[in-house]
């Protein structure tokens, strides 16, 4: 079983520009991408939807939106790696815009994602959606390579999108920002887990609660970097913020998600440890509530 963890439907209530706010439409989406269809079905409301625990079901969703509204050629993942929900990424782009228009950025906005990974999501979306130029980092040879191959498959995006291998597991930000580099700002969503014990469990939690699932047989989406490390997220978190400070001429904004509330007040400690000014932004989406910090070393 290779199972993904993008296992909620939308819509939930996004950001206001999120065009995932309505249903998804299953009748343009088989148009634009045919092969969708067989895993179209009605549900118990007589409505369309997919099984969002068959993962080629959901590759097929996310294959069609990014084709019908995002204007993407194709889009592939190798096996065993993150299938992003992409109406939940799309906020963090959006939310970003909003922060970088209070700053009165218009234009020539330029973005590192942290951890691009193989499916090259935030990169894609920020250069579809705003225009923006992207720069894609990650640890991983094998999810460069396949990152490069999303941005190939789509030859507008090669002028917007570059993708960088950080070959130095010690550094976030060393080795990826380059000197006389300027990015109006950094995102990142970074590995949940402490272990890849405590990653399974959590994915079979939400297996269970979809479907009674009650064993992974085999792997399931997400590899190693995507999804665990040691001392978890908040120490990754604390990590960057630390290396953030050698780059505080280069960078406007840098943020991260931070899935796990309760890591907040470690998160905020180091921050005023290093004295910089921080911000959390809030992303409601339906029952679900995630959020980004914000930092930068500006007097």
């Amino acid at each position: 079983m290779n199972v993904s963890l993008s296992l909620t439907q939308y819509p939930f209530v996004l950001h206001p520009r999120n065009i995932h706010n309505s249903p998804y439409n299953f009748e343009a989406l088989i148009k634009a991408y045919p092969a969708l269809a067989p895993f179209v079905q009605k549900n118990q409301h007589d409505n369309l939807t997919i099984d969002f625990s068959v993962n080629e079901a959901v590759i097929a969703l996310n294959r069609a939106l990014l084709i019908l509204h995002y204007r993407v050629g194709y889009w592939e993942i190798p096996t065993n790696y993150l299938c992003p929900p992409i109406p939940g990424r799309a906020d963090y782009i959006h939310h970003i815009s909003d922060m970088l228009d209070a700053g009165n950025h218009k234009e020539g906005i330029v973005g590192l994602d942290i951890g691009v990974g193989a499916n090259c999501i935030y990169p894609i979306l920020g250069a579809q959606i705003y225009g923006w130029r992207m720069v894609g980092a990650d640890i991983d040879k094998a999810a460069v390579a396949a990152a490069q191959s999303n941005v190939d498959l789509t030859p507008k995006l090669e002028t917007k999108i570059q993708i960088r291998h950080q070959s130095n597991n010690a550094h976030i930000f060393h080795g990826i920002i380059k000197e006389g580099e300027y990015y109006h700002f950094t995102m990142c969503n970074p590995p949940f887990h402490a272990s890849k014990e405590e990653a399974e469990k959590g994915t079979l939690r939400k297996l269970k609660n979809l479907h009674g699932i009650k064993s992974l047989a085999h792997n399931f989406g997400g590899q190693a970097n995507e999804l665990w490390c040691n001392g978890g997220e908040s120490l990754f978190i604390k990590r960057m913020i630390k290396e953030s400070v050698g780059f505080k001429n280069q960078v406007g904004w840098f943020t991260t998600l931070v899935s796990k509330k309760e890591h907040l007040p470690k998160i905020y400690k180091q921050l005023q440890k290093l004295k910089a000014q921080y911000s959390t932004v809030t992303m409601e989406q339906g029952n679900k509530q995630s959020r980004f910090v914000a930092w930068n070393f500006k007097p």
